[in-house]
C-alpha cells in the first residue's frame, strides 16, 4: 500500500502478528460481501498467512482514531467490491443502454447490487491492494508521521487513505485492463506536499503577497487543472464520439513497434506528441490507444474547449484544460509545474500537441516549449526518472474543416468554440473523407536529451528503436553561455528531434501528390495523361528513396486516377472541366490554399530536392564566366557557387522546415545529387552545373516551383513591405503581418505572386521572423545615420535576394516537362 512497493515486506518473509483491513465500502451489501470474506479465510488466503484482522473504514478519521496511534507493526491491507459490467462481444464494458435503463454497472444502487449477488455472482469480486507494514507507512511518509508525533494524527491518517486508494487503484487495473488509470484526490494530496508548500512560501516572499491568498490561488488553479479518468463517463464519451471520425476516415494504422512500446509503459511514463491537423485528432489516436490496450491519456487540451457540455464531460476523461497564456503569474506557473511532476511520477501517460494549435498550412508548425519545459523540469528536480517522448504522425487523405482554415490564413476570424460550434463540426463529418494514416515515432528517451551531467547539446539523440527507419536529422549545434541557456537549448533540441520524428514517418497520400501535380502548373489544366506524366517520375523518385506512403501505388492505374480526382473534386479542391473532348483537371478557383494543405502535408520529402534543383540554376548562371565574387571567393567553380548556394536557401527556409546541421545536410543534398546523376563526382568542377542540370531536367519532373515557391513569394512580400518602411519606424508585427495580407492579394492581380497560397497570415508569420532573425525588423537607431542607411539597404538586399530566387524558381517551372508554357510567366 504504498507507491513504490520495492522496499514493501514480504508477508511470507516477515509474518505479521495482525492484520488491518481497510474497507472501501459504499453500500451495506459491499461491507457484508467484505465481512464474509474475510470470516471465511478469503483475506487470509490472498496473504499467505494466519494472524487476527482488525477491519477500519477507509476513512481519515477512522484511520487517525484506531490505526496511527498502534504502538505495534501490523500489516495494512485495503479492501473493496469491485463491480463488473456484463460481458458484451468478449469486453466488459457500459453502454448507454446501460444508462436508459438508470443504472451503472461500474456502481450499481444498493437493490441492484443484493440483486446481483444471487442472480450474478461474477459481476463482483473482493479486490486487495497492496499491503504495507505500519512502520513503512510511517517511513514513507516521514514528515506527515512527525505532525503525529507532535500532536496531530489527521495528515498521516490522509496519506494512509490515499495510499489505500492508489494501491486499490492498481489492482483495479489488473482486473480491467491496463485501459484505465484513475486518479484521486489529487489536489488533496498536492496542497499537502510539504515541499509545494514551501514553494508557496518562496513565491509569497518574493512578492509580497499575503500566503494565504497565495496558497487559495494554487488551491483554485488545481481544481481547474486537475482532472479524473472516469470509467464510465471514458466508455460513453469514447463510444459517442466514435462516429464523428469512424464514419468519415478509415483508420490505416502502423502497429509495427506498439508491442514494445506498451512494455516500455510498463516502467516509464509515455509522453504522445502528435502533429496537430484536425480537432479529432485526439479522438483517433485515443481509438487506437485503446484497441492496442493502452491506457487512456491525460490530454492537455486549451481552455477555449472548455464549453459546456464537453468540458466537464471531456474533464472525467482525463483532459487537462490549461490557460492559452499565463506568463508572469508564477502561481499558476508552480501549479502546472507541480501536476505535470505528480502525473509523470505515477507513470500516468500524457498527450499534448506541441505546434500550439492546428497546422493552418499543412506541414508541421514550429514547436512551442511551454509544456515541454514543465516535462524538463520534473526529470530535472529527480520527479520522475525518465519519461519517452513518442513522436506521432496524424495525417487526413482528406479534411471537411479545411475551408476555415483558408478563411483564416487570408484574414477571417476564426469562429469561438461552443455547442452551437460543435453541432455544425459534427454534421460536416458525416461524410467519408478516405483513409487517416496513424505513425508512431521511435520513442526519445527525455532523460538522457536532458542530462545535464554530460554535455546535453552534443550528445546525440536517444532513441529506442522500434522501427528500422533512422532519420539521421540532429540540429544545428548551439553554444549555450549559461546553464539557463544551456537548458533551454536542450529543451529546444529535444523538441526538434520530436518534429524530426513526427516528419520522419509521416507518409505521402495519394492526395499530396494529386495536390502536388496540379499546383505546379500556371493557370491551366491538365488532362488525365499530363497528370500522369508528372505523377510517374515523382513516384519512380519515391520509390527509390523508399519514402513512406498511403496508397499512392493506385496512382498508376488511370482508374484510380480518376477516383481521387473525383473525390477532391467533390470536396471543392479540384475542378473537372467535362464540355470538350476529354476531361480536364485544375486547382478550383480560390481553393488554392486548402490544395497547397493537403501537398504540405508531404513537401518535406521533396524540400532538399528543390533546393538541389536551386543550387544548380545558380551555378549554371554563375559559373565559369561570371563567379560569385565576394560570396565564395573570386576563384570559385560551379560546385563552390552551388553548395554556398544551397546553405543560403537552408537559411531562408530555417523556420519553415527542420533541417539537420551542415555537415549531414551536405550528406543529404549529395545523395540527391547521386540520385538525378551517379557519375557526378567524376565530371569536370568547371562544368559539373551544366551537366548535372542537363541530368536533372532528364529526370522527367522539377520540384523547385512545386514546392518552395509559395514560402519564398510569401517572404517577398514580408521582404518589400520592410524595404518600404522608414528604418527608423518601429514594427508593429501584427499590422504589418495585416498589411501583407492585403498587398499580397494586389500582387496576385498585378501576377507578381504565383497563387492564393502565398497569401498566409501563417506564412508572412514566419518570414516575419526571418527578416527579424536578419536583424532587419528592429528600427534603427534615428540619431545614427550609419545605423539608418545600413538597415535600409539590408532591407532592400534582402528583398532583392528573393526576387533573384523568384525568377530562379520561374526558370526550374519552364524545365519541367509539365510546363514548357511556364518560363514566359511569373
Amino acid at each position: 500500500m504504498i507507491e513504490n512497493l520495492g522496499g514493501a515486506p514480504s508477508p511470507a518473509d516477515d509474518p505479521p502478528e495482525s492484520v488491518v483491513a481497510l474497507v472501501d465500502s459504499a453500500s451495506g451489501t459491499e461491507r457484508e460481501l467484505i465481512g464474509r470474506w474475510i470470516a471465511e479465510g478469503g483475506l487470509a488466503a490472498e496473504l499467505g498467512v494466519r494472524a487476527p484482522v482488525t477491519q477500519l473504514d477507509l476513512d481519515a478519521a477512522a484511520v487517525a482514531g484506531r490505526l496511527t496511534g498502534r504502538t505495534d507493526d501490523p500489516l495494512v491491507v485495503p479492501v473493496r467490491v469491485l463491480w463488473l459490467p456484463p460481458e458484451r462481444d468478449g469486453v466488459r464494458r457500459v453502454t448507454f443502454g446501460d444508462l436508459a435503463l438508470l443504472t451503472n454497472p461500474r456502481r450499481p444502487n444498493r437493490l441492484a447490487q443484493r440483486r446481483l449477488v444471487g442472480r450474478a455472482p461474477d459481476r463482483h469480486l473482493i479486490l486487495t491492494g497492496a499491503g504495507a507494514r505500519l512502520t513503512q507507512l510511517r517511513a514513507n511518509h516521514p514528515e506527515a508521521a512527525a505532525l503525529h508525533r507532535t500532536g496531530s494524527a489527521e495528515p498521516f491518517a490522509r496519506a494512509v487513505v490515499r495510499a489505500a486508494v492508489v494501491a486499490l487503484e492498481r489492482a483495479e487495473r489488473t482486473v480491467i485492463g491496463d485501459r484505465y488509470k484513475v486518479p484521486r484526490l489529487v489536489a488533496e494530496e498536492i496542497m499537502d506536499s510539504p515541499e509545494f508548500l514551501r514553494r508557496l512560501e518562496r513565491i509569497a516572499d518574493e512578492t509580497g503577497a499575503d500566503p494565504q491568498d497565495v496558497a487559495r490561488r494554487a488551491e483554485k488553479a488545481l481544481n481547474e487543472l486537475v482532472a479524473a479518468q472516469s470509467r464510465t463517463v471514458s466508455d460513453l464519451f469514447t463510444q459517442a464520439m466514435r462516429p464523428v471520425h469512424a464514419s468519415t476516415w478509415k483508420v490505416d494504422c502502423d502497429e509495427s513497434g506498439l508491442a514494445a512500446l506498451r512494455d516500455l509503459n510498463r516502467r516509464y511514463p509515455l509522453v504522445f506528441l502528435p502533429s496537430h491537423r484536425s480537432y479529432v485528432d485526439a479522438f483517433v489516436l485515443g481509438d487506437v490507444l485503446a484497441r492496442n490496450d493502452f491506457p487512456p491519456n491525460h490530454v492537455v487540451g486549451g481552455a477555449n474547449l472548455r464549453f459546456w457540455p464537453m468540458g466537464p464531460i471531456a474533464r472525467r476523461t482525463g483532459t487537462i484544460f490549461i490557460r492559452r497564456s499565463f506568463a508572469g503569474d508564477t502561481v499558476y506557473q508552480a501549479v502546472v509545474e507541480e501536476y505535470f511532476g505528480y502525473l509523470l511520477a505515477r507513470r500516468f501517460n500524457l498527450e499534448w500537441y506541441f505546434e500550439g494549435g492546428r497546422t493552418r498550412t499543412g506541414k508541421l508548425r514550429p514547436p512551442r516549449y511551454g509544456l515541454m519545459n514543465y516535462l524538463a523540469a520534473a526529470i530535472r528536480r529527480d520527479r520522475v526518472a525518465d519519461a519517452l517522448l513518442v513522436p506521432v504522425s496524424i495525417t487526413y487523405e482528406r479534411l471537411n474543416e479545411l475551408g476555415a482554415i483558408a478563411d483564416e490564413q487570408v484574414g477571417g476570424r476564426k469562429k469561438p468554440e461552443g455547442i452551437a460550434w460543435l453541432a455544425r463540426y459534427v454534421r460536416n463529418q458525416q461524410h467519408s473523407a478516405g483513409h487517416v494514416y496513424v505513425r508512431f515515432g521511435d520513442p526519445i528517451s527525455a532523460h538522457d536529451r536532458l542530462a545535464t551531467h554530460g554535455d546535453p547539446l552534443t550528445a546525440p539523440p536517444v532513441t529506442i528503436p522500434l522501427h528500422r527507419t533512422d532519420t539521421g536529422e540532429r540540429p544545428a549545434r548551439a553554444e549555450p553561455d549559461t546553464l539557463g541557456e544551456r537548458e533551454r537549448s536542450a529543451v529546444q533540441r529535444l523538441a526538434f528531434d520530436v518534429a524530426v520524428g513526427i516528419n520522419a514517418v509521416t507518409p505521402i497520400t495519394a492526395n499530396a501528390l494529386v495536390t502536388l501535380a496540379l499546383l505546379g502548373v500556371h493557370d491551366r489544366a491538365l488532362t488525365l495523361a499530363e497528370v500522369c506524366e508528372v505523377l510517374n517520375p515523382v513516384m519512380d523518385y519515391i520509390a527509390d528513396r523508399d519514402l513512406p506512403r498511403g496508397e499512392v501505388a493506385k496512382l498508376r492505374d488511370e482508374h484510380s486516377l480518376v477516383a481521387v480526382l473525383e473525390q477532391l473534386s467533390l470536396a471543392k479542391v479540384v475542378t473537372i472541366y467535362r464540355g470538350g473532348v476529354q476531361p480536364v483537371y485544375a486547382i478550383e478557383p480560390g481553393a488554392h490554399l486548402e490544395a497547397a494543405f493537403y501537398r504540405n502535408s508531404a513537401v518535406h520529402w521533396f524540400v532538399d530536392r528543390a533546393i538541389l534543383e536551386l543550387a544548380i540554376l545558380a551555378a549554371v548562371e554563375a559559373a565559369p564566366d561570371a563567379p560569385a565574387a565576394g560570396a565564395v571567393g573570386p576563384d570559385a567553380d560551379a560546385l563552390d557557387i552551388g553548395w554556398a548556394e544551397a546553405y543560403r536557401l537552408r537559411d531562408l527556409l530555417k523556420f519553415e522546415f527542420f533541417f539537420p546541421d551542415r555537415m549531414e545536410f551536405a550528406e543529404r543534398i549529395t545523395a540527391e545529387m547521386l540520385l538525378v546523376d551517379p557519375a557526378w563526382r567524376t565530371r569536370p568542377r568547371n562544368t559539373l552545373g551544366s551537366e548535372i542540370l542537363a541530368a536533372l531536367t532528364g529526370s522527367g519532373f522539377m520540384m523547385a516551383h512545386r514546392v518552395l515557391r509559395s514560402f519564398f513569394d510569401a517572404q517577398l512580400v514580408v521582404a518589400e513591405r520592410l524595404a518600404d518602411r522608414e528604418p527608423t519606424v518601429e514594427i508593429d508585427h501584427k499590422e504589418l503581418i495585416a498589411e501583407c495580407v492585403s498587398v499580397g492579394k494586389q500582387m496576385l492581380l498585378q501576377k507578381r505572386l504565383h497563387s492564393t497560397e502565398s497569401v498566409s497570415t501563417e506564412l508572412f508569420g514566419s518570414a516575419l521572423k526571418l527578416a527579424a532573425n536578419h536583424g532587419l525588423v528592429e528600427a534603427a537607431d534615428p540619431d545614427s545615420e550609419k545605423s539608418v542607411t545600413a538597415l535600409a539597404e539590408a532591407r532592400r538586399d534582402f528583398a532583392d535576394r528573393l526576387r533573384t530566387i523568384g525568377i530562379r524558381i520561374s526558370q526550374a517551372a519552364a524545365l519541367d516537362p509539365s510546363n514548357r508554357t511556364e518560363g514566359r510567366t511569373r
